[in-house]
């Protein structure tokens, strides 16, 4: 299975029973099972970090670019990451940070605009409710929490809130599929909350021992334009614990921006 695709769940050592494993009393490494990553698609894996381990999900670089309406936007992100903690065999906590962000907008007339700053927070919560230690379908509940942190114009400076349900699934012939569908409560900026709906499908399979490909489509409407997305990318293991990824993300829709192109890593500890 493509690591970094919420795909189907890859067997655990012999099924073993770590239910007595927690944060302050880790699983050991002969039990963890695969690594199974949140990036580098949009879809969410339902499985969770082993319990007692850690996992830090990270871009390297991620760069976004797009026209609408005469203006082009220019935009970098530098090292945001997910930070996954392993609290249960089933459920984890985790944080998601932009530690730097810039952008730059340059319309058709009239001077070029720069804003650079940190950006919010989310916090999350992730729960297995099935197929986690192996079988060919998983599926989970996620919920997410943003805390207006972000600095330099990239923050609303309200809370937002979102609820997820991911699902894993093979396919036979050494693929793997992902969808999730999720709920979010955003601020619309008039002074109240709206509901946008997304749904997200991924397919994918090794390529190689180590080398693996995914394909994504992603779907979002409810707070003004709808913003759809056709993603790909590469994941190769480095070893046991280490992956590498890259890939594009390419809009569909007017809403979406035009192309994005990133690169990161995932390491467990």
């Amino acid at each position: 299975m493509c690591a970094g695709l919420a795909g189907a769940t890859p067997p655990a050592p012999e099924r073993a029973d770590k239910s007595a494993y927690t944060f302050f009393n880790p699983t050991p490494d002969a039990l963890l099972r695969e690594l199974t990553t949140d990036r580098p698609d949009a879809t969410e894996s339902p499985l969770t970090v082993d319990a007692g381990r850690v996992q830090l999900e990270m871009d390297l670089a991620s760069m976004t670019r797009n026209r609408l309406d005469g203006v082009r936007t220019a935009a970098w992100e530098v090292a945001p990451f997910n930070l996954r903690l392993g609290l249960t065999q089933g459920f984890e906590l985790g944080v998601v940070v932009t530690p730097w962000q810039r952008e730059t907008e340059q319309p058709r007339v009239g001077p070029r605009e720069k804003r650079s700053g940190f950006g919010d927070t989310t916090v999350r919560g992730k729960l297995n409710l099935g197929g986690n230690d192996g079988g060919p379908l998983s599926w989970g509940l996620m919920a997410d929490l943003k805390l207006p942190t972000g600095s330099g114009g990239f923050s609303n400076g309200k809370c937002e809130g979102a609820l997820t349900l991911p699902v894993a699934f093979e396919l036979g012939g050494g693929w793997g599929g992902g969808a999730m569908t999720l709920v979010e409560l955003r601020y619309t900026g008039s002074g109240d909350h709206r509901a946008v709906w997304g749904n997200t499908v991924t397919v994918g399979r090794d390529i190689t021992a180590k080398l693996g490909g995914f394909g994504e489509l992603t779907s979002a409407a409810g707070d003004g334009a709808h913003v759809a997305t056709f993603n790909s990318g590469l994941t190769y293991a480095l070893g046991r614990d280490v992956q590498l990824d890259g890939g594009v993300n390419l809009g569909l829709s007017r809403g979406a921006p035009d192309v994005q192109v990133f690169a990161g890593i995932s390491r467990r500890f």
